[in-house]
């Protein structure tokens, strides 16, 4: 599915979306696939967000959007104070379930579930993880979801705060890539991504930035 914002009949202003991963983790792994598991922010990842926050203070947002998981929703609560933009929670945006493999480290997945993690490298956008969903089930969730605030925000900026995976999809579809070679995008925890919807085409302005790249944007 190619998303597109309505056609703005002799316009090029965009419609822009601000990406953001949340930030670091209350236990402070990156290694471990928390997936729906609901794990807050670390005091380093609070951080991180009134960071951005304050490199962000001058941007108007017409939208401020989380998944449902705290992670995201502390996350863009930081983002909104001071701010007219209501929060909206949109539960297609939390991150891929993981089944059977969250919480574990991808060492543990190796050693627990060897002949399901290749056959997930096999065929990453359909393989469905055991008790979990493929990115081809992420995908159809999240960016029907995301192609509604397109078209409601035309020529509006706003924001999600969402997840690693989701955001890669998000990415990919704007870059024209597809799932199976999702994982060649990095997301770091609190990273800042930006992309402009014109009517026919999406351009991709920042991908897996600092915050101290926001103003360059």
């Amino acid at each position: 599915m190619r998303l597109q914002a309505q056609r703005i009949k002799g316009s090029l202003t965009p419609t822009r979306v601000y990406l953001v991963r949340h930030g670091q983790v209350a236990d402070g792994h990156t290694d471990r696939y928390h997936g729906n598991n609901d794990i807050g922010l670390s005091d380093n990842g609070v951080r991180q967000f009134e960071d951005l926050a304050a490199q962000l203070a001058g941007v108007p947002l017409a939208g401020v959007y989380a998944s449902n998981l705290s992670r995201a929703l502390t996350g863009a609560e930081i983002i909104r104070r001071g701010r007219e933009a209501p929060l909206q929670i949109i539960p297609e945006f939390r991150e891929i379930h993981f089944g059977a493999w969250e919480g574990l480290s991808f060492t543990e997945i190796a050693e627990r579930y060897p002949a399901e993690l290749e056959a997930r490298f096999r065929d990453l956008a359909t393989f469905r993880i055991p008790g979990g969903e493929s990115l081809l089930d992420l995908s159809s969730r999240v960016l029907p979801r995301l192609n509604d605030l397109i078209n409601q925000h035309l020529q509006e900026a706003f924001i999600i705060v969402a997840h690693a995976g989701v955001n890669r999809v998000i990415l990919s579809e704007a870059l024209g890539l597809p799932l199976d070679h999702l994982f060649r995008l990095d997301q770091n925890y609190g990273c800042l991504n930006v992309i402009d919807y014109f009517p026919d085409m999406a351009v991709v302005r920042l991908v897996n930035g600092g915050v101290n790249g926001v103003a360059a944007v």
